[in-house]
């Protein structure tokens, strides 16, 4: 059995992400880490983009990105696995959308940098103002 290069490069691009979610996950590390992972494939930051504005059925998402049904099943599950996204039957749909919890405790880590952020201008203001008080 032969296959062509770009389907080749597609099973390696498969395994070396598999290969570093079980990494992490086998290091043990922060449920914050693994999100940041998670979203950082382009196709799943935009699943949990629209997730945002709300609850969506797969065949919304599909047709909202223009990707296939197939990947977004995918990225959806990989999603879930995470626990970035609940799952709810309504008939034949599924449902998805956000888990909360991920993403406050993400906001919490994200705030300290604003801190960080809002100290390093204030110090700087305070030099401008000094600096502009020398120069009168």
């Amino acid at each position: 059995m032969f296959f062509d290069v770009k389907s080749m490069l597609k099973i390696l691009y498969t395994l070396t992400r598999i290969y570093a979610l079980v990494y992490i996950i086998a290091m043990n590390t922060s449920a914050m880490q693994l999100t940041l992972f998670t979203i950082s494939e382009p196709n799943r930051f935009n699943i949990v983009e629209l997730l945002k504005q709300g609850s969506r059925s797969v065949s919304d998402i599909v047709e909202t990105l223009g990707i296939g049904q197939p990947q977004v099943s995918r990225h959806l599950r990989i999603l879930s696995e995470a626990g970035l996204v609940k799952v709810r039957k309504n008939a034949q749909q599924r449902i998805y959308s956000l888990e909360a919890q991920p993403f406050q405790e993400l906001d919490v880590w994200l705030d300290s940098f604003s801190r960080l952020w809002e100290e390093r201008l204030d110090k700087f203001e305070d030099y401008m103002s000094d600096f502009n008080g020398k120069e009168s």
